[in-house]
């Protein structure tokens, strides 16, 4: 292996394919979409119904907090280890995976299916790592899913990490090259997830890219780019998944405390399958992720508002401006002379207080639809946030840290990542 991957924080991997398996089937979307909408996920047990699926080695968030976790977690670990009993699994070993993702809008997304190293990452607000979370990191939620991780013998990817390649100098020459490459699937995806198409990158393309991404880290990228000097450096920012990759982290953190420190290097868990996308990506979208409320009296939650917000006014006006739906009512508040920076922090200040002292619950939503659905319905609240532009975040993640929680979503529910790859972390 390139040795210049050893100082980039990722690598490539041994990565586990479906042997032969009906692909439209095997491939399902992250664990964290449709949480309120569990329908979609009794449609898609019903179009895998017996057949080989990532669906059988994954545990959908919205039964988290089933009663019946645990019982869950132990069938999905009886899964992954019968699939590997079963020879379901080839291996492509020291791989990178190119992709091609044609969304459902049409427009087609290109991404890398690599390793990242854990001791690279570090989610801490204002860190200095090579791999960073882009928005803060809710601690309460890593427990529940490191039960889910702790003993599996498999981990399958839906974290995406952004580069900052306004040139185009590591994924894009991938892309021309495609004839030469092996292929590796070229499938529909379930549930209007549109099509997915893989490839092996060559030796050559491999450190290619290596060099490229080094390039990218090197002081003088960083003051260019950013005008910042003498900063860390900040290759990869989290875009999606940050809660996987923070308990991936949190799991190998603790099978260091026993385990000897010559042997860390080692270990499997020390890695991270991830899929790396290029910002620039003209396919790549952000998009905001709404609330909705539940459990809340829509009177007693803007009463409350006001008063967190003495200034703050109905209708549109200049300053913060946030749309809000509750059964009978689609309208706007408006808080002038906002304290930060932008409109989600605004909302998310209050709505972490008002909740800690009134109860309820939040759910973060992806499309205004669903959104204004869910909130019109009695008893719930929505509020519908403006999209962040993309072309700040890294610099307001090394200036600043992180923004608030669930600030941006990179596309609809639909494009998410959908799990294809595995690999061995026991």
């Amino acid at each position: 292996m390139n040795e210049t991957y050893a100082k980039l924080g990722m690598k490539p991997a041994d990565i586990l394919l479906p042997r032969d398996a009906d692909m439209s089937k095997w491939a399902v979307v992250a664990c964290d979409q449709f949480t309120s909408q569990p329908e979609y996920w009794e449609e898609a047990d019903r179009i895998v119904g017996d057949a080989p699926s990532t669906l059988r080695l994954i545990l959908p968030e919205s039964k988290l907090n089933d009663p019946n976790v645990e019982e869950h977690i132990a069938d999905i670990n009886r899964s992954m280890e019968d699939y590997l009993a079963r020879d379901i699994f080839k291996t492509c070993p020291d791989s990178i995976i190119y992709i091609q993702r044609t969304q459902s809008d049409g427009k087609v997304r290109h991404g890398l299916v690599a390793a990242v190293d854990l001791e690279q990452y570090d989610y801490t607000p204002g860190s200095g790592s090579l791999i960073r979370a882009t928005e803060g990191t809710v601690l309460e939620r890593i427990p529940p899913r490191v039960r889910v991780r702790k003993d599996a013998p498999i981990e399958l990817p839906h974290v995406m990490l952004l580069i900052d390649d306004p040139d185009k100098t590591c994924i894009e020459p991938i892309t021309a090259a495609v004839d030469a490459m092996e292929q590796v699937y070229d499938f529909d995806l379930m549930l209007r997830g549109g099509h997915l198409k893989g490839w092996l990158l060559t030796e050559s393309q491999k450190d290619a890219l290596a060099e490229a991404l080094a390039a990218m880290a090197s002081p003088e990228a960083m003051e260019r780019k950013y005008g910042l000097k003498g900063v860390a450096p900040l290759l990869f920012a989290v875009g999606d998944g940050n809660h996987s990759l923070a308990t991936a982290k949190t799991c190998y953190e603790n099978l260091k405390k026993v385990t000897p420190e010559s042997q860390w290097a080692d270990l499997p868990a020390r890695y991270a399958l991830v899929e790396i996308e290029n910002l620039h990506d003209d396919a790549l979208q952000f998009e905001a992720i709404h609330r909705v409320v539940f459990g809340v009296d829509p009177a007693k939650f803007m009463e409350a508002f006001k008063a967190f917000y003495p200034n703050a006014q109905e209708g549109k006006g200049e300053g913060h401006v946030i749309e809000v739906v509750w059964p009978g009512h689609d309208g706007y508040i408006t808080v002038p002379d906002p304290k930060v920076q932008l409109p989600v922090g605004t909302l998310q200040n209050f709505l972490d207080a008002y909740l800690k002292e009134n109860g309820g619950e939040v759910d973060y939503i992806h499309g205004d639809e669903v959104t204004k659905e869910l909130g019109s319905k009695e008893g719930n609240m929505g509020f519908l946030l403006p999209a962040m532009g993309k072309d700040q975040l890294f610099k307001t993640v090394i200036a600043d840290g992180v923004l608030p929680r669930k600030t941006f979503s990179m596309g609809h529910a639909e494009d998410k990542r959908y799990y294809v790859e595995g690999r061995k972390i026991r």
